[in-house]
């Protein structure tokens, strides 16, 4: 049985070879990798490969995406520490965590009632504070709390939802995966006085987004 010393050398291990090797250079976004526990999200008969160079079923056909998309989307996102930044797709709430550490505020959607209550229990038990973990169409993102400084989005859409980029505040970020349902390119969206410019950063693979403004007709 793994302890808690062994997974913090995981931990290491993982920022080190996962992501400073591999390109990831915020060093708030590894120190934050370092920090935030990633066992603590997956299911309990996948510990030991909790800290693996790949995404991890989580139920309901989702997943806890692979350490090093999850760094280069938090990179992306470009922050500062005194953001309001808007989640779509809770998932297992290891990424929310991850932006607990990196931001302000979070407000994180997730469309499946189940998962949304699990993130939300753990990340109550890891006292994240600053994290609120709501359930529904995150597709429409969640005007209730706009704008917002940073936008990320946790699921692959078939374009980027008009929702969140009307949510985004002067100046925001939105990094998105774009595509079909089988590969998608990790864009990064900015609104710069008033206007909205869009690039290319990498290849990529989620599940759907689900909602409205993503995959018509899928559920979870």
């Amino acid at each position: 049985m793994s302890t808690h010393d062994d997974f913090a050398e995981r931990r290491r291990q993982m920022v080190h070879h996962q992501l400073a090797n591999r390109g990831v250079r915020d060093p708030e976004v590894l120190a934050a990798m370092e920090h935030v526990a990633r066992h603590e999200f997956v299911p309990a008969e996948l510990l030991d490969l909790a800290y693996a160079d790949r995404p991890l079923p989580i139920g309901k056909g989702q997943t806890i995406s692979q350490p090093l998309i999850v760094g280069m989307m938090l990179e992306a996102l470009e922050l500062s520490g005194s953001e309001r930044v808007l989640e779509i797709g809770t998932g297992s709430g290891y990424q929310a965590a991850l932006l607990g550490e990196l931001a302000a505020d979070v407000i994180s959607v997730e469309y499946v009632p189940e998962l949304a209550e699990r993130a939300r229990t753990v990340l109550e038990r890891l006292r994240y504070d600053n994290v609120r973990v709501v359930c529904g169409d995150g597709s429409r993102g969640w005007p209730e709390g706009a704008p917002y400084d940073a936008i990320i989005v946790a699921a692959g859409a078939p374009r980027v939802p008009a929702p969140l980029t009307t949510q985004l505040g002067e100046g925001g970020r939105l990094v998105i995966p774009v595509g079909d349902e089988w590969g998608q390119n990790l864009s990064r969206v900015r609104r710069r006085d008033g206007e909205l410019s869009s690039e290319q950063l990498t290849g990529c693979a989620f599940v759907p987004l689900l909602g409205e403004h993503g995959w018509h007709g899928r559920s979870a």
